[in-house]
């Protein structure tokens, strides 16, 4: 009986209950599309790192057989203040996220940026003007023998405007 007398006490004073009155206005969007400025590494050409065929097995260790990365980064006028990310892409080693995997179990090529890890999937911001010096490693997994044999690895440097 309380249940029955209680809904209808609420139910009751609902109709006295001030109603908010809405007002509708009509909104506009406005704008313009732009596209950031076009940039170019190393004029759309692939970027080659070659170590040669005198890699020892035993002297992989991340220092020997340093090599820089020559490429170059031409990028139309930046007019609206937009961010210049460049980023690495490729798949990395099981034993460090800086280095490529190469075809050959364990061994990877790291990539220093200004001789700092560049560690892959990750962005910087740069200028053109001022990019960062890249270079190129071999390095192997700690406390595993290299198999002999050639190898090689891929991996994409990218430039964007955010």
């Amino acid at each position: 009986m309380r249940i029955f007398l209680l809904s209808l006490l609420v139910a009751g004073l609902g109709s006295y209950l001030p109603v908010a009155l809405a007002a509708g206005g009509d909104m506009t969007f406005r704008g313009t599309l732009i596209e950031p400025p076009p940039c170019s590494i190393n004029s759309g050409n692939n970027i080659f790192v070659d170590f040669g065929e005198r890699v020892g097995i035993k002297k992989v260790d991340g220092v020997n057989y340093m090599q820089g990365i020559n490429y170059t980064l031409v990028c139309e006028p930046n007019t609206y203040g937009w961010v210049l990310k460049l980023k690495l892409m490729g798949s990395s080693t099981a034993f460090d996220n800086a280095a490529v995997q190469t075809n050959i179990s364990n061994l990877g090529i790291k990539i220093l940026r200004d001789d700092q890890p560049f560690v892959l999937g990750s962005d910087i911001s740069i200028t053109p003007a001022n990019k960062p010096q890249l270079k190129a490693v071999p390095v192997q997994r700690p406390g595993v023998l290299l198999n002999e044999g050639p190898f090689e690895a891929v991996a994409t440097l990218l430039a964007d405007y955010q």
